[in-house]
């Protein structure tokens, strides 16, 4: 998606991406520089039970770690 930066640096963000991460009016960004490259980001009062469910996926991050730790240690065995 394209935003356009204002004559006052102020940035819309899209109402889709509003919604789908739970943004209302006032929320708490930070803006953080990877060298080159800008992300805004939830600026979580307490970033563990206030993330908890944000990023949708298959499995949990433990669950991969597990699942790829047995395989590491079958490759191991053979």
């Amino acid at each position: 998606m394209n935003v356009i930066l204002s004559q006052k640096g102020w940035v819309v963000i899209p109402a889709k991406l509003r919604k789908k991460y739970q943004l209302k009016s006032g929320a708490n960004l930070l803006v953080i520089d990877y060298g080159g490259v800008l992300a805004l980001v939830p600026a979580f009062k307490n970033p563990v039970e206030d993330g908890a469910g944000l990023i949708k996926g298959q499995d949990s991050l433990t669950v991969a770690i597990k699942r790829e730790h047995l395989q590491e240690l079958k490759n191991e065995s053979q």
